[in-house]
């Protein structure tokens, strides 16, 4: 399936060229990184064994600002989902209309397999390997899947300790003592809930239920914005499964009750009780075709993809997760008048968020959450409106009008 979501970033890309009548040098040139590392992490183990795992950065396009993307832990993590991340990062932040270019790092482990110590020297170590690649001018990564905020602490100690001075720029997404800006932790959320309430207007109903698939910190969060907004949300999932309530569900006595339990899968709120039986359980799978006002998939890419996408019900695809639509399921679904709101502009409040934080960083300051969310509000307007001008000139669907959108400025 990895290989599906990289072809899909690359027909995208086709899709915009053709239609700006771009030469065959300057699509190549869009979808080849600039440059390539691959390391072997090695440490050693809680067991005093060496424990080794393939590492990656990739750099893929600098032209509007030093490169920007996260570094994602994950046991699936290999060389071309990298280089789809990235790419989608460069993207994203000419959508966005920020001064960075797109990179991305990873490492193909299972960090739930790791104890706290292996965890904090392999996260030293990716420092340690990729020292001369990161930098607040060069390269600034942030979390993603599996990474937080306290393996951002772990990494900025480090390269701080190798370059001989404090250098919070050179990360973001940090903890606050660390540097870190106020509102980092929720800003993808809250940027997708700015999006969604954009969108939504035209939906003909009184009260829009909403389910969703992934509740990490992305999920949660745009849950819990959404929640307090009146948005019904009917069902939610983590890894280990759901729940479904077509009453809606209490999100902050789910959220309480998975922090409690570990799992999602038997947090069953609704009103000001839960059910801790396992009554209202469901699948990922059978979530994603709930007949909801609005989906929204926060967990991996091509969780809609051909083999399901006959089943979508939703009226609205809010695309929260990287590449959570494949390419051909996008076009069915469009065909089809669902609306899907794409990724590089829907989760952008993340590394708009960063962006703000570098930017704290770089001038020694520290805003409340109140200024970072509203700069974050605005910044995200700004490139929605962006985008439905593009999407009405060139008469496309508004994922293929993100991908003219930005190569148009990456030119």
């Amino acid at each position: 399936m990895i290989n599906q979501f990289l072809q899909s970033v690359e027909r995208y890309i086709e899709s915009a060229a053709q239609i700006l009548s771009l030469k065959k040098e300057v699509v190549f040139s869009l979808k080849q990184p600039q440059n390539i590392f691959k390391k072997e992490i090695i440490i050693k183990g809680d067991d005093k064994k060496e424990k080794k795992f393939p590492a990656y950065l990739i750099w893929h396009n600098n032209k509007l600002g030093p490169y920007k993307g996260g570094i994602r832990f994950h046991p699936e993590t290999n060389l071309e989902e990298v280089k789809a991340l990235a790419m989608l990062m460069s993207f994203k932040n000419a959508v966005a209309s920020l001064t960075f270019g797109g990179a991305k790092g990873g490492v193909k482990v299972d960090p739930k397999q790791l104890s706290e110590k292996e965890l904090e020297e392999l996260s030293c170590q990716y420092v340690r390997e990729f020292f001369d690649f990161i930098g607040p001018h060069k390269y600034i990564p942030a979390p993603d899947v599996n990474t937080n905020a306290q393996i951002m602490a772990w990494m900025v100690d480090e390269y701080s300790r190798i370059a001989g001075q404090p250098m919070p720029a050179a990360f973001t997404g940090k903890p606050i003592e660390k540097g870190g800006s106020e509102g980092r932790d929720e800003a993808t959320g809250y940027g997708g809930s700015v999006i969604l309430e954009r969108f939504s207007q035209n939906l003909n109903s009184d009260i829009l239920t909403v389910a969703i698939q992934g509740f990490g910190n992305v999920g949660e969060h745009i849950a819990q914005f959404l929640f307090e907004k009146g948005y019904k949300i009917v069902a939610v999932s983590d890894s280990k499964g759901g729940v479904f309530a077509q009453a809606g569900l209490n999100i902050p006595l789910v959220s309480k009750c998975r922090r409690l339990k570990g799992m999602i899968a038997h947090c069953y709120c609704i009103g000001s009780v839960c059910d801790y039986s396992g009554n209202g359980q469901i699948s990922n799978d059978d979530l994603l075709k709930l007949n909801v006002d609005i989906l929204i998939p926060a967990a991996l890419e091509n969780v809609i993809n051909e083999n399901n996408v006959d089943d979508i019900k939703a009226k609205v695809v809010l695309e929260m997760a990287n590449g959570a639509v494949t390419f051909n399921a996008e076009q069915i679904l469009s065909k089809k008048r669902v609306l899907v709101i794409p990724d590089i502009l829907v989760n952008s409040g993340g590394v708009i968020g960063s962006y703000l934080e570098w930017q704290q960083n770089l001038k020694n300051e520290h805003w409340d959450k109140k200024r970072v969310l509203s700069e974050i509000r605005e910044m995200m307007k700004k490139a929605a409106d962006d985008l439905v001008e593009i999407q009405k000139q060139y008469k496309v669907s508004l994922k293929l009008a993100a991908f003219i959108l930005a190569i148009k400025k990456l030119l």
